[in-house]
């Protein structure tokens, strides 16, 4: 046995995800690269570690125990960087957090300062769908969450970053109307979804459902940049966070369209298990989030309230 500490991540990585494309995006490594890693470090065992049926990768019984003890070694090798900076005097470990898809344009600005002055923290941060964030945190495998919308029947400590503001978008070509749209003329648009699981799809349909309007669905997309991308082609109209739009905004390619009981108002919440002991690095994030919340939110967010169309 000859592998090495890199095979091992690589490894580790394509597991995680059953994935080799995604492994590569993660590890910032091109796809042939890491099948390279994969082979060479498969080369090393008779039995195989992983298998493709169809398009799919699964991982073998035999797979997933060498993926359990690699995870042991990673998680060593870690602690021993760690340990060096700890005897340096620095903060050390992994910050881990699950955001909400959406959170991309919030949760960088409350982590960059942080990061900057602990070298010695490592960020793994999941962007994904409500409903994985959710998961993540309930099976606590993260630190934190960032969500919109606060779980049902999960006790969970709360501290809030900001406001979320969503509002009716059309593109650069549609006529703005002169007093605000009634929730009958909102019925007659062709509106275009996120898919089941997002924060800002469920959120949507919540108003939706509370001042009878009922609308008709044009598409569902799977992501706030695919929807950006179809409303500013002319696809449809749409229901997003201001926090997602702001250039498309500011250079005209979307305009809000007013419409009665808009914007609908709801908050950034990070969030973590009441029950969970939280390590010395979470600790200190959340202090620092305490302590420095109000200074972020003047240096990156004070252009919300600057938004001429929102008036």
């Amino acid at each position: 046995m000859n592998y090495t500490l890199h095979q091992l991540q690589v490894f580790a990585k394509v597991v995680q995800l059953k994935s080799i494309t995604k492994a590569s995006e993660e590890l910032y490594m091109s796809q042939p690269a890491v099948s390279i890693q994969l082979k060479n470090f498969q080369d090393q065992f008779e039995i195989p570690l992983t298998e493709v049926v169809g398009r799919q990768l699964y991982v073998t019984d035999f797979g997933m125990e060498v993926y359990k003890m690699s995870e042991r070694v990673i998680n060593e090798v870690y602690a021993i960087n760690y340990k060096t900076m700890a005897y340096k005097g620095h903060l050390t470990g992994r910050l881990i957090l699950s955001i909400v898809s959406t959170g991309k344009y919030v949760m960088p600005y409350f982590l960059s300062e942080f990061i900057k002055k602990n070298k010695g923290v490592d960020l793994i941060m999941d962007v994904t769908n409500k409903s994985r964030v959710i998961n993540s945190l309930q099976n606590n495998e993260v630190d934190f969450a960032l969500v919109s919308v606060l779980p049902e029947g999960l006790k969970v400590n709360d501290e809030i970053l900001l406001e979320n503001e969503l509002y009716l978008v059309g593109n650069r070509h549609e006529k703005k109307p002169t007093k605000p749209i009634t929730k009958s003329e909102i019925n007659e648009m062709p509106l275009i979804f996120r898919e089941e699981g997002s924060g800002t799809r469920f959120v949507m349909e919540q108003y939706f459902k509370k001042h009878n309007v009922r609308v008709r669905k044009k598409m569902e997309l799977t992501s706030n940049e695919a929807v950006k991308q179809a409303v500013i082609a002319g696809l449809g109209n749409s229901v997003m966070p201001l926090i997602g739009i702001r250039n498309e905004l500011l250079n005209g390619d979307l305009k809000i369209i007013p419409a009665v009981g808009f914007p609908i108002k709801s908050k950034w919440h990070l969030i973590w298990l009441k029950e969970k002991k939280l390590s010395p690095v979470a600790e200190a994030y959340i202090d620092y989030i305490r302590k420095n919340k109000s200074n972020v939110l003047n240096d990156h967010f004070s252009w919300i309230n600057k938004i001429p169309s929102k008036k």
